[in-house]
């Protein structure tokens, strides 16, 4: 009985012993082959291209442009030192590109002249550039001191020393209101005055100096309108910021306040309107963003503006004269009538 049993015994085992055995062999079998076609794959059919994962994304159709002056429109440059040289006391510069096709129009766009408050759209570059860099975030709290208190335009310095302020409100209110203390928060956070102009030069803002504290009615802080203009480009090319970060600039240059300079010239040029100027350039098909300086003896405006077509222009004129003197805003919005007359 005892022989019966370990024979029995024996009859199941072997079946399951050989299953067993069948099992490893398969397994090491699949551990050699998927080690030789990892081996071989590359020798394999290289050149056959791999199809494109779902989620990557399409290249762009239309490239954005850049800041690379290529064909002057001369009549245009003829036209623009015509109208500065009806007044010849002031001290005028301009310049003018379409980022679409390179097309520019310049007077004078080198010459270093005061910069007012459009130093605050440099400064409004960099500032979104510490955000990429996660430097700093829009959710930080400035705090208001002494060092940083401006008079002139904007409400913070009126406020108590103390107050703290977040630098969405801050980069906010330097553009919408042209709020001095604003500005100089942000000059004090980004690391001063030697830090920003390093930074400007590595931008090629080569004309572009912070000397003193806004509002700097003296006008030791200068810039150039080509400056002016390339500070814009190279957010509006992709050139420097991020997606997010250029519509945050894009954005913030849209709240300011002032329409009287290059809007209410560009409308007259492309043939006026009536009302609210910048409903009346919309109705155009024409959107302006803009920021101005003005300091008395300096009026500035630099904008970005987009045409019905599609094209883009970056325009920047200075001017620098007796002081209130309305021939220098004049000025300013008759070089602003005559580009917008000539691309439009």
């Amino acid at each position: 009985m005892a022989q019966r049993s370990q024979s029995k015994a024996k009859g199941w085992q072997q079946p399951v012993l050989l299953l067993l055995r069948l099992l490893i062999v398969g397994a090491a079998l699949g551990v050699i082959t998927g080690t030789a076609l990892k081996w071989l794959a590359p020798q394999l059919n290289t050149d056959v291209p791999l199809p494109p994962a779902a989620d990557t994304p399409p290249e762009p159709t239309a490239s954005l442009g850049a800041f690379t002056p290529k064909q002057e429109d001369q009549a245009l440059s003829r036209r623009l030192a015509e109208i500065a040289a009806t007044q010849k006391d002031l001290k005028v510069g301009a310049f003018v590109l379409v980022l679409d096709d390179g097309t520019f129009a310049q007077l004078h766009p080198d010459r270093p002249l005061s910069a007012a408050s459009s130093i605050k759209t440099p400064i409004l570059l960099v500032a979104f550039e510490a955000l990429d860099q996660a430097k700093l975030s829009l959710n930080e709290d400035l705090s208001l001191n002494k060092t940083v208190v401006g008079g002139g335009a904007g409400w913070m310095g009126s406020q108590p020393l103390g107050s703290q302020f977040s630098i969405f409100e801050v980069a906010t209110e330097m553009i919408r209101v042209s709020d001095n203390t604003a500005t100089n928060l942000l000059i004090q956070r980004l690391g001063g005055k030697d830090s920003l102009n390093s930074r400007f030069i590595e931008l090629g803002l080569e004309g572009t100096v912070i000397n003193n504290w806004l509002p700097d009615l003296e006008g030791t802080n200068t810039t150039t309108p080509r400056d002016q203009a390339r500070a814009i480009a190279l957010v509006e090319t992709g050139q420097t910021l991020s997606a997010r970060s250029r519509d945050l600039f894009r954005q913030t240059l849209g709240t300011s306040r002032t329409d009287t300079l290059i809007p209410r010239g560009w409308l007259r040029g492309i043939g006026g309107g009536t009302g609210d100027v910048n409903v009346a350039l919309l109705q155009q098909g024409v959107r302006v963003y803009n920021k101005t300086g003005d300091i008395g003896i300096a009026y500035v405006d630099s904008a970005l503006v987009e045409l019905p077509d599609g094209r883009r222009i970056v325009a920047s004129y200075m001017v620098e004269g007796p002081f209130n003197d309305p021939r220098s805003t004049n000025m300013i919005r008759a070089l602003a009538a005559a580009s917008a007359a000539a691309l439009k």
